[in-house]
């Protein structure tokens, strides 16, 4: 009885083990492709996955991959979206997404208020006292 609660026990750990192997943690910076500056606040997702970090102050992330997968997507607001391979200690350049407007419509509201005609002879009244 004692040999099969050790051998269960063991079956277990190793178990326990075989599980937590198949996810590992992957970390990196983000860089700007035009001058080198980290890239603060970009979305760092697991491809196929709703796992997901941004970036920190110094443009790193550290990330943690579920099973097999390898591929990352990269996404920041006026940057392309980049899809690298998964690997630790890497470095990644996202270039500027910049769009030339042709045109630029501007609408304004004005708010008019009325004024009493009463209110504005009484003022020209006493001006000229």
């Amino acid at each position: 009885m004692r040999k099969l609660t050790f051998l269960w026990a063991c079956l277990f750990l190793i178990g326990v083990g075989l599980v937590n192997a198949q996810s590992k943690s992957v970390s990196g910076k983000v860089l700007s492709a035009e001058d080198g500056q980290p890239v603060i606040g970009a979305s760092v997702m697991v491809k196929g996955t709703t796992t997901g970090t941004i970036t920190g102050v110094d443009g790193d992330f550290t990330i943690t991959l579920p099973g097999s997968t390898q591929t990352l997507i990269i996404s920041y607001v006026g940057m392309k979206t980049v899809e690298v391979t998964a690997k630790s200690g890497m470095s990644i350049k996202m270039e500027s997404d910049a769009l030339a407007i042709d045109e630029v419509v501007v609408t304004a509201w004005v708010l008019v208020a009325k004024r009493n005609r009463w209110d504005m002879l009484s003022k020209r009244l006493v001006a000229t006292m």
